[in-house]
C-alpha cells in the first residue's frame, strides 16, 4: 500500500468564501500515483470546512445566506466563547458543513457522482489556513 499527503494552503481575504478544491486535489492524485484507494480532504483549522457539492454559484450564496442565519456572526455578544475573540459563529458553521470528505479512488480518478466537486469553506478568514490532502492505496 501506498500513501501520499499534501497540504493546500488558503488565505480567504474576506471572513466567509468558498473555494472549489477538486482540480488541486486530483493533482495531488496524479502526483501520489495511486490508482485504487481512498482520498480524504480535510480542513485542518477548527473554522474552515470542506464539503463536496455542485460548483453554481446560486447555490453558494444560498449557503451563504442560510448559514449566516443558522449562526450569524453579529452581534458578537451573542455568544459565550466570544469574550476576547469574534469567531463563535466560525466553529458552529464549521460544525455544520463539516471538517472532510473522503472520496473513492478508481481508476487513477476521484470517484465522483454527477456534479460533485470538493470545496474549501472558510468562515474565520482574512489568516492563512490549511487543507490535508491524505491519499492511501495501489
Amino acid at each position: 500500500m501506498k500513501t501520499y499527503r499534501k497540504e493546500l494552503w488558503f488565505d480567504i481575504p474576506e471572513r466567509v468564501g468558498f473555494v472549489n478544491i477538486t482540480l488541486r486535489v486530483q493533482e495531488c492524485l496524479a502526483e501520489s500515483g495511486i490508482k485504487e484507494g481512498l482520498a480524504l480532504v480535510n480542513a485542518m483549522h477548527i473554522t474552515a470546512s470542506v464539503f463536496i457539492n455542485d460548483d453554481e454559484t446560486g447555490l453558494h450564496h444560498d449557503l451563504r445566506v442560510w448559514l449566516e442565519k443558522l449562526a450569524p456572526h453579529e452581534p458578537v455578544s451573542q455568544y459565550r466563547h466570544n469574550v476576547g475573540e469574534d469567531n463563535a459563529d466560525g466553529h458552529l458553521k464549521r460544525s455544520v458543513m463539516g471538517r472532510e470528505v473522503v472520496v473513492a479512488v478508481t481508476a487513477g480518478c476521484l470517484d465522483f457522482g454527477p456534479w460533485e466537486q470538493i470545496f474549501y469553506g472558510e468562515f474565520d478568514g482574512r489568516r492563512r489556513k490549511r487543507v490535508l490532502v491524505k491519499i492511501i492505496g495501489e
